[in-house]
This record gives C-alpha cells, sequence and structure tokens, in this order.
C-alpha cells in the first residue's frame, strides 16, 4: 500500500512548489486515510479509493500519463511484447456463437487444423454456442492459458462437428498485418503497431520483399497509434544512413538521449514513401518525422495526430501499472511534435480531432500552419517542416466525403452487414474457396453484384432501412469494396482484406501515382 502512496504523491510531486514539501504532503495523504479507516460511518473500498486517487492526480499532468488495472496491464504488456499464451486464433462472437476469423499462422490452432469460419460449440465439453450470458472475457479466460496445457474444443464446419484437442503455445502478435508487390516494382507493408518484434518482422518482409524485385517501397503506418519508441528507432535503420539521428528525448528527471541507426539497413535506396493520418501517432510520427528530416522520403496523407511525450511502465505492487509521462520527444531537425494541451484538463484534448474534422481539416486542404519560430529546416534538402501539432505530410490528402453513404453507414451501425457476412460466408464458404483457392485469385476476380447483395437487401427492408435517394456510383463502388473486403477476410485473412481495401484507400492511391512520378522535384533522395 506504501508503494501506491508513494505513485501518487510523486505524481503531485513533479509538479510541487511552494505549497508543501513531499514529506508534509505525504503526511497529509495518509492522514486521510487514517480519517476513512477509523472515522468513516460504513466500510470502505481502499482499492478503490486508491486507484480513484492515483487517476485523479494524473489527470492533473498530462494527457498522455496513466493508470493500467493489472489486467489492462498484462493485455498491454503482451501487446508491445509481441506475444502471448493461447491456442491463436481471432474471433469475432455473432448471435451469441463465437466465429473464427483468423488462425495465426505458425500457432497450435493452424497446426491442428481449425480453419477461418469453423465455429465454437464447446469448450472442455461445457456447451457455449447460443448461449447470451457468456462475455467476451469468458472465451479469453477458457481459450487463453500457460503454453504446454491443453484444451478441448468441438467446432461445427459445413454442418458437422468436430473435436479438436489444442496444447497450448506462445501466440505471436504480428505487427506487419500485410507486405506484398503492388506490381513488378512497388512493395507494401502495413504496420499497425510498433512492438518488441516489428524490427525482425519488418526485416523479414523487406528481404521477401527485395527477392521479388522490389525497388520502391510504400510503408502504411495509417491508424497506427505508435508504441515502443526502441522499435521506431530500430526500424529506421533500414532506411537511413549509419550514425543518423532518429530523435532524441530529455526531461527533467532524466539527461538528453540520443536515439541513432546503427546497423546496415535493407531499404537505403528507392522511393520511399510513408502514409499518415490523423490517428498516427507516437512511434509512427517519429519515424515520418525522422524519414521527412533527413529527406529520405515523402510522406503523404493527413496530418498526424501530435504526440511528442515519452512515458514510462511503472509496475506497482498488485501488478497495476502507472504509465507516466518522463519525457518530450524532438525529431533530428529539433521539431517538437506535440499539440498543445491543458494540465488538468484532458477534455478539450480528447475532442481535438472531432474539432479538427468539423472546421474541414481532414476533408480540405490543412490550413493550420504553425508560427516561424516552429519552422525548421530538414538536413539535406533545407526544406521547411513544422512542429508544435504532429507531422505535416509533404502531399496532402483530403478525405472524400463524397464516398459515403448513409445507407451503408445505417446497415453497419445496426449489425446487418455483421449478420450479413457470417451468413453469407456459411453458405458459400465452400463454393469461393473450390473457385478462387488463393486469397489472390478472390482479389482479382470476385465480384460483389446484384446476386451477391440480394440478402442483404432482404435484411435491410426487414429492417426498414432504405437505399440513399440520389445515387452515387463512387459511394456504391465503396460500399461493395468493403463488402468484399469482409467477406474475404473472414475466408482468408486479414491480407486478403487489406488487399482489397487498397482499390478504395485514397491515400495509398495517391501514393501510388506519386511514386511513378520524378522524386526529383520533392528534392527527396531515393539513390
Amino acid at each position: 500500500m506504501r508503494i501506491l502512496f508513494f505513485i501518487i504523491i510523486f505524481s503531485y510531486s513533479l509538479t510541487a512548489n511552494s505549497q508543501g514539501t513531499y514529506e508534509s504532503n505525504f503526511n497529509k495523504f495518509r492522514q486521510y486515510y487514517t480519517l476513512l479507516r477509523y472515522h468513516y460511518l460504513d466500510s470502505v473500498d481502499f482499492n478503490k479509493i486508491i486507484e480513484s486517487a492515483i487517476v485523479k492526480s494524473l489527470e492533473n499532468l498530462d494527457p498522455h500519463s496513466n493508470y493500467l488495472p493489472a489486467k489492462e496491464s498484462k493485455s498491454e504488456g503482451e501487446r508491445l511484447k509481441g506475444n502471448f499464451e493461447g491456442i491463436g486464433i481471432s474471433y469475432n462472437v455473432y448471435k451469441d456463437t463465437l466465429t473464427v476469423m483468423e488462425v495465426i499462422a505458425g500457432g497450435p490452432s493452424e497446426k491442428i487444423g481449425l480453419l477461418p469460419g469453423d465455429k465454437l460449440i464447446k469448450i472442455n465439453d461445457t456447451l457455449f454456442a447460443g448461449k447470451s450470458n457468456y462475455k467476451a472475457d469468458d472465451y479469453v479466460s477458457r481459450l487463453k492459458g500457460p503454453k504446454g496445457t491443453k484444451v478441448k474444443l468441438t467446432m461445427l464446419r459445413d454442418q458437422k462437428q468436430y473435436e479438436f484437442v489444442i496444447t497450448r503455445d506462445v501466440i505471436p502478435l504480428y505487427s506487419v498485418d500485410i507486405s506484398t508487390m503492388i506490381d513488378e516494382q512497388v512493395g507494401y507493408i502495413k504496420l499497425n503497431k510498433f512492438a518488441a518484434t516489428t524490427p525482425q518482422e519488418i526485416k523479414q518482409a523487406l528481404i521477401e520483399l527485395n527477392q521479388l524485385g522490389m525497388k520502391h517501397l510504400i510503408l502504411d503506418l495509417q491508424n497506427n497509434g505508435g508504441g515502443m519508441l526502441q522499435a521506431a528507432v530500430v526500424l529506421c535503420d533500414e532506411f537511413l544512413e549509419s550514425n543518423s539521428l532518429v530523435v532524441y528525448t530529455k526531461g527533467l528527471h532524466y539527461p538528453a538521449q540520443n536515439f541513432e541507426t546503427s546497423s546496415s539497413g535493407l531499404f537505403r535506396k528507392g522511393k520511399l514513401i510513408v502514409l499518415v493520418n490523423e490517428n498516427s501517432a507516437s512511434a509512427s510520427e517519429i519515424t515520418a518525422g525522422a524519414i521527412q528530416d533527413w529527406d529520405r522520403g515523402l510522406i503523404v496523407g493527413r496530418r498526424t495526430f501530435g504526440k511528442g511525450l515519452v512515458q514510462r511502465p511503472f509496475k506497482l505492487e498488485d501488478n497495476s501499472e502507472i504509465r507516466l509521462t518522463t519525457a518530450e520527444y524532438f525529431t533530428p531537425t529539433g521539431r517538437f511534435i506535440q499539440k498543445p494541451y491543458n494540465k488538468g484538463d484532458r477534455s478539450e484534448y480528447k475532442t481535438e480531432l472531432l474539432n479538427r474534422a468539423q472546421a474541414g481539416l481532414l476533408t480540405k486542404k490543412d490550413t493550420i500552419r504553425p508560427p516561424d519560430s516552429l519552422m525548421k529546416l530538414t538536413l539535406k534538402s533545407k526544406r521547411k517542416v513544422y512542429g508544435g501539432g504532429g507531422i505535416t505530410p509533404d502531399i496532402y490528402v483530403p478525405i472524400d466525403t463524397s464516398l459515403n453513404s448513409e445507407y451503408f453507414g445505417k446497415l453497419r451501425r445496426q449489425g446487418i452487414l455483421d449478420k450479413f457476412y457470417n451468413e453469407f460466408v456459411d453458405q458459400n464458404k465452400s463454393k469461393i474457396k473450390s473457385l478462387y483457392p488463393e486469397y489472390t485469385d478472390f482479389v482479382k476476380n470476385f465480384v460483389v453484384n446484384d446476386s451477391v447483395l440480394y440478402p442483404l437487401k432482404i435484411m435491410a427492408d426487414s429492417a426498414k432501412i432504405k437505399q440513399d435517394s440520389v445515387y452515387n456510383a463512387n459511394a456504391t463502388k465503396v460500399m461493395n469494396t468493403v463488402i468484399k473486403a469482409n467477406i474475404g477476410r473472414q475466408i482468408y485473412g486479414i491480407k486478403c482484406f487489406y488487399r482489397v481495401v487498397l482499390e478504395i484507400d485514397d491515400v495509398f492511391q495517391r501514393a501510388m501515382a506519386v511514386v511513378r512520378e520524378n522524386f526529383a522535384k520533392y528534392k527527396v533522395r531515393n539513390d
């Protein structure tokens, strides 16, 4: 308990002034605890009191210092470590039945023969199908478990039940969703987070793409919220010259520290384009900022989130965790890309992206220009770049609102699409697999036509959801592409999903146009 007190007071002491010393603050809180224990009229849940005090005190600091209860701390640790112990599937629960969405390559479920689309009936002879009282944690607690332990699953496939005895193992959590060749020269890598395994995953992807003849690369960091700073530094080894500064950090209690590239990279020549948007944050911004500052490649998309603060995890005695901001980070040119915030008021910070959208800064040219005092010059070509609120892309790509469909939105929000995907795949999976043995065949040849959409129309009519009064060919194309991508995901996995949705990703399409242009006019190097 004393450790918890210490952390609370330590959080306050970061901003302490003449109002009190550390000792007097500590004694004051201890007196408060004693009053509650011996004088309050009722029993007190002290765990709840302590957690509330920690959370509230952190809210008086910056917007990224936060507290994680033990369960959340474990889950986040697994995400950043890059693995967990379990059976190796991702799944969706529909109509109170768990359906396998993806079987993780190399995991025990793949080895034993589980397939996407399999439906869970029993876990260790306990019926789970059709049980509405089960929550997500009920599945997780029974499917996850220590390496070497066994679990028996009864699954439904093609209207037949099969039993699988699966030995749990260490399951990788991949940060690379897909790496593929778009054409004979352009490679593409989609990265979803920065974890301990990210550098090795990227290295392996680059080796394979180089073997396939890659000359240019599109690195997709859209919606990548970041992760481990060190993973971003090692990732930049692949693109920047040795001993190039990637980022530096400094804080009140931590001396300034430079992070530089070291080893010889696998893609230091060739056109490099990094895709970002308003949800690209933290380590994504470190990567994009370093590549931009060194004039190594082009940043395409929309202004990034704007997180320039470094958090250090502190474990507490009950395995909960405080992630305390200990330093600020700066790009190689000295840009501080943290967007403004008010201490003690997180509400405005949380709505900043919404405010940006309402101001039209995501759907038209981002007109926010930081003051000249935040301007820096890139290190090779001396181009102007700015700090003070995210990484501003070299080439801006707005969101095209004309592609939105209210009809499609209602289908999604009311769960009609989810129902359609599950029922369509149930009825057509075998046929689709026979027609398109590989996901690349499906991507190239499967067409969402009236026959495919007919069951969806019946469901929409039943829910009294009418199609838009104004026919929009582009919006219809987007809807059909998303439907195709989700059908493909349930049958072939996440790689199929991304390969399909790239067809309607304006940021990616703009990057493909740019990669075919003369890079010299952008004053970035690619030799």
